[in-house]
């Protein structure tokens, strides 16, 4: 069960029609579109839904996909790892751990130390700058 529960109205009030659309419906914005795609800044990443705190900008990587990659999450418990078998493909989604948000999906062709890579749409994110 999610720590953070939303009613459809408050989310359609508080997010912009595609940030519902990616966290709510699962969707996905386009490659190489995303603020964050190509962002180089230092901070931490948070859901764009409840603000949990997901990735640090230390295990952001360039994996070339046109969005947002991380090596590793945050902590241990806040991103959820469910099977995806849209599309005809077998994935691994990501969703925030708190409040159920689609972020992206994982893959397990990430860089060493983990060899994940959380491929995370910028629509599901929110950078808080370090100060």
């Amino acid at each position: 069960m999610s720590e953070f529960v939303f009613s459809e109205e408050e989310l359609r009030t508080r997010l912009s029609p595609e940030e519902y659309s990616v966290t709510q419906e699962a969707g996905t914005e386009r490659a190489f579109t995303g603020r964050y795609w190509d962002c180089h800044d230092d901070g931490t990443y948070h859901c764009v839904v409840c603000d949990t705190a997901l990735f640090r900008s230390e295990t952001k990587f360039e994996s070339g996909s046109g969005w947002p990659s991380f090596f590793e999450t945050a902590g241990p418990d806040v991103v959820t790892i469910v099977a995806d078998n849209s599309h005809g493909m077998v994935r691994e989604e990501a969703l925030c751990a708190a409040c159920g948000a689609h972020l992206g999906h994982r893959f397990p062709d990430g860089p060493a130390p983990t060899g994940q890579r959380y491929c995370m749409n910028s629509l599901s994110l929110r950078l808080a700058p370090d100060a």
